[in-house]
């Protein structure tokens, strides 16, 4: 019983501003009311003990010089047809200098083709035109098989 009173003692001490508040919360000395003006208060400096660094070399490693292609160039494609799940896509890309054009192509779920026409250049950015077209025939979307033993 002691002890709780010490301690409603200490916690009714501190919120009446009769013991000081933790440094990381206390308002600034000479302040009286929480909603008063702030006040400008200079604290004493911590002075910290530090030992000397001792001094170090710097190795200069020189960097490999790499090779940089003031005009990269690029092409590539692939085109997929599974029949057994019905996945069907593809993509063309293409890169000379800062210029990209390319095209991809997938079946959406609901059994159209989307197709994406891109270019992408310094001047003009991303610019990608989107086309939707139906298939002949309708995808059906196969479930994949868990197999347990």
């Amino acid at each position: 019983m002691k002890a709780f009173l010490a301690v409603v003692l200490i916690v009714s001490s501190a919120s009446a501003g009769l013991l000081p508040a933790p440094l990381g919360y206390a308002r600034p000395y000479g302040l009286a009311a929480p909603l008063a003006a702030p006040l400008a208060v200079a604290r004493p400096a911590i002075a910290v003990a530090r030992p000397a660094l001792a001094p170090y070399a710097v190795a200069k490693v020189a960097a490999p010089v790499e090779d940089y292609d003031p005009n990269p160039q690029y092409s590539y494609a692939y085109d997929i047809q599974d029949a057994l799940t019905g996945d069907s896509k593809s993509q063309q890309e293409s890169r000379s200098g800062d210029v990209v054009q390319g095209s991809y192509s997938l079946v959406e779920p609901d059994g159209t083709r989307r197709i994406v026409e891109y270019t992408a250049d310094p001047h003009n950015g991303f610019n990608a035109v989107v086309h939707k077209e139906p298939l002949g025939a309708v995808v059906k979307a196969v479930a994949p098989v868990a197999a347990y033993h």
